[in-house]
């Protein structure tokens, strides 16, 4: 090996680390850039049913659409991703999240709001997973904290945005603040693009402190193994369950009591269900690093079992003492702090143990239990309809929470353990069997 090489390769080599932070900050800036397409949707919904008067469950499958098609497709994205790296695949997304804005300024009936939406999952969906996976190359040593990072950035990204789309909204109108912000983001997400690349091999290193499969692993070879349909049906309970408290928040603060209630925190006053929600989104952006970074620390399966019991037993408090509105409120809190890490720990998980070669392919079909839990979410109501309360929905949530957290500890970790093992041995005599051809 090479001094150059030899270089490469230590721990804290200074620009390797100053590269891949570069490369974490510019897929942040298109996680900000594309998050106004999900999380600024429900302030243009008001404005278009007052201008066209459509119901307002019509207007919402809109979101439907663009959950659906963001998550449903990530797998075929996660082969384009693998095929023609970051670059073109979020500049292909920038392109999309423009144009769905710039529809939906133009849309004067239902189908044109739903063309836009599946435009711009499209979009958000290609942004999304590809800068998840260009942070799990970057960051094999730090996934957790670099994908939490990432996420995060998509979790909390519209906060600096969300008063400027409202007074626009409310000065010029929603057609006027489509355009202008769609041709702003989608314009910003397409300049980043071209400034983000994949690691050369010299330019990552393996954790020292998790254990990780060495072998890089095929979508095929992956979906044939025990971990990889744990993590899934875990993946399924978590999101399910953190997805459908959350849908019903405003619905089961007015059933409390608490909804309208004013929280007095003597610098401001705010009713208790806006307040919850935006608690939501700085808890939601805290979570992802935080419990990521964590993870990188103690291991993912520790971090699961901490965080998805923290959530579980949130989520049975807010049951019993939603109906005092300053413990809505602490408990909403706790509920979303445990619940946004998700996004981050499965993905680190899927790199450690699958290698991150094919990790766009892989990741995306883990990725559509995000979808499956949107299916699921409707079912929150038919319970509370069957039963007269929200306390057996939050019940059933609270006990798919738990139900993750005994799968972490009792069968996730000896899997895991089981499937490094195995992924090392591969990888030894695959590696020997190319040395005998070369040298031949």
């Amino acid at each position: 090996m090479n001094n150059a090489s030899t270089a490469a390769l230590r721990p804290n080599h200074p620009a390797s680390d100053k590269t891949r932070w570069i490369q974490l900050a510019v897929g942040v800036i298109c996680m900000i850039a594309t998050a106004n397409i999900q999380y600024a949707w429900t302030l243009f919904v008001p404005e278009i049913q007052e201008t066209y008067g459509w119901p307002r469950a019509k207007i919402q499958i809109a979101f439907t659409i663009f959950v659906l098609v963001q998550t449903w497709l990530a797998p075929i994205e996660g082969y384009f991703i693998d095929k023609f790296g970051p670059r073109l695949m979020v500049a292909f997304g920038a392109l999309f999240i423009g144009a769905a804005w710039c529809i939906n300024s133009q849309a004067t009936s239902l189908t044109g709001f739903y063309v836009g939406a599946a435009v711009g999952g499209i979009g958000v969906g290609s942004i999304y997973a590809t800068c998840i996976n260009n942070a799990l190359k970057w960051f094999p040593d730090r996934r957790g904290l670099a994908v939490g990072l990432t996420a995060g950035g998509y979790g909390a990204g519209s906060a600096a945005t969300i008063l400027p789309i409202a007074a626009m909204i409310e000065s010029t109108g929603f057609q006027g603040t489509f355009l202008f912000f769609g041709i702003l983001q989608g314009s910003l997400a397409f300049v980043a693009a071209w400034f983000l690349r994949s690691p050369k091999s010299s330019e990552v290193k393996a954790s020292q402190k998790l254990v990780q499969a060495r072998r890089d692993y095929t979508l095929k070879e992956a979906m044939s193994t025990r971990l990889f349909w744990l993590m899934f049906v875990m993946f399924i309970l978590v999101v399910t369950g953190g997805m459908m408290a959350v849908a019903q928040l405003g619905v089961i603060a007015k059933d409390l009591g608490v909804k309208e209630f004013q929280v007095d925190l003597h610098f401001f006053v705010m009713a208790a269900l806006p307040l919850a929600l935006m608690l939501d989104r700085i808890m939601n952006g805290i979570s992802r690093p935080l419990f990521g970074w964590i993870s990188d620390n103690i291991g993912r399966e520790k971090t699961m079992v901490i965080a998805f019991t923290l959530e579980g037993i949130g989520i049975i408090a807010l049951g019993y003492f939603g109906s005092n509105p300053y413990a809505f409120l602490i408990l909403s809190g706790v509920v979303f702090l445990a619940w946004g890490e998700v996004y981050s720990l499965f993905s680190a998980l899927a790199g450690d143990a699958f290698g991150t070669k094919h990790i766009g392919k892989i990741y995306g079909v883990l990725y559509t239990a995000k979808g499956i839990g949107a299916l699921f979410v409707p079912i929150g109501n038919l319970m509370m309809e069957a039963t007269g309360t929200w306390s057996t929905v939050l019940y059933t949530v609270a006990a798919m929470d738990l139900t993750a957290a005994f799968l972490a500890i009792l069968i996730l970790r000896p899997v895991l353990a089981t499937h490094v093992a195995t992924s090392r041995s591969l990888f030894a005599k695959e590696t020997a069997t190319t040395n005998a051809a070369a040298g031949a």
